[in-house]
């Protein structure tokens, strides 16, 4: 037989008088609670909290709620499928108000919005040389002020026509905007004169649209164009090529008032890099010129269809 091994014993410290010990039913374990418990769990996994989820949701960026919409099925509908997510974030990163009414997925809006694309990408992008985003603004009412000069007008032109309005003050009233987010672009393209692709010369142009634009299929087809409305020659030396687009119906207000504040934002005389400002309401572009002859500005809008609403605005500026 082996031999006994010895117990070796531990001293316990006796409990005082009267003190009963509690005897202990069963050894700790995890909480039972039912919604926690094993058996359960894959269950509690599978039953999301979604405005729990679509609150953490609405704090990432685009490319985090892609990758959290391939993990399963749940939140790919989630994510994917309902717009309240989308329209918030798009509004976040625009930083602009929500638009009384859009037509369209906000999550193809975001994309359309996003993905790098331009209005040259679709139209004359032989001519395109470079470009930036600016950002966007909101347009509330259906009229939009567009002009060539960053001074305050002491009055708005009315009456005439909008080639009249050029000639006589550098500005003109657009009506029958479409309402909502619009983007803004600073576009640089060839001289649309010639046909060279080595052709020094160059042409600045303030591309605003509509957030709906790229995905209409008007303007997918083709059969929405730019029309121009409008030209103006400056025939002396032109410090700057200046181009801006109000919302009129906040055109006085003191948000508005920045872009005139040129000191706050325009570059200064020897800078040549272009500048560009956006309010909540307005988009306006600088770019310092060297010693010239005068500039030829001209105006472009985009309808939806004959007599339609303006979904696109184009202020151009090329040397003389």
């Amino acid at each position: 037989m082996p031999p006994k091994r010895k117990r070796t014993t531990v001293a316990l410290p006796r409990p005082p008088p009267m003190q009963k010990r509690m005897r202990r039913a069963k050894t700790i374990c995890s909480c039972s609670s039912p919604r926690f418990t094993r058996s359960s769990a894959r269950s509690a996994f599978c039953c999301y909290e979604e405005d729990v989820w679509t609150e953490i949701a609405n704090h990432l960026d685009a490319k985090s709620l892609v990758m959290l919409a391939t993990t399963c099925r749940w939140f790919r509908g989630l994510i994917m499928e309902e717009g309240s997510i989308w329209k918030h974030v798009c509004l976040r990163d625009l930083q602009v108000p929500e638009p009384r009414h859009v037509a369209l997925n906000w999550r193809k809006l975001y994309v359309s919005a996003f993905d790098g694309s331009h209005s040259y990408m679709f139209r004359q992008q032989e001519k395109h040389i470079d470009w930036m985003r600016i950002g966007a603004f909101s347009v509330e009412s259906s009229e939009a002020f567009l002009t060539e000069k960053l001074i305050k007008p002491s009055r708005l032109p009315e009456g005439d026509t909008i080639q009249k309005m050029l000639e006589s003050c550098g500005s003109c009233v657009l009506d029958k905007v479409r309402t909502g987010i619009w983007i803004a672009d600073l576009q640089l393209v060839r001289c649309p004169v010639c046909e060279l692709n080595t052709c020094d010369g160059t042409m600045q142009t303030l591309d605003a649209r509509h957030i709906e634009l790229f995905l209409s299929e008007g303007y997918k087809n083709g059969s929405w164009e730019y029309e121009l409305i409008g030209r103006h020659d400056v025939n002396e030396h032109a410090d700057g090529a200046c181009g801006a687009i109000f919302d009129m119906k906040h055109l006085k207000e003191s948000s508005t008032s920045a872009v005139f504040n040129l000191k706050s934002w325009v570059g200064k005389p020897t800078d040549w890099q272009p500048k560009a400002i956006i309010t909540l309401h307005a988009v306006a572009v600088n770019t310092n010129l060297q010693k010239n002859e005068g500039l030829q500005v001209k105006y472009h809008a985009m309808r939806d269809g004959p007599q339609g609403e303006v979904v696109s605005i184009r202020i151009s500026q090329q040397l003389l």
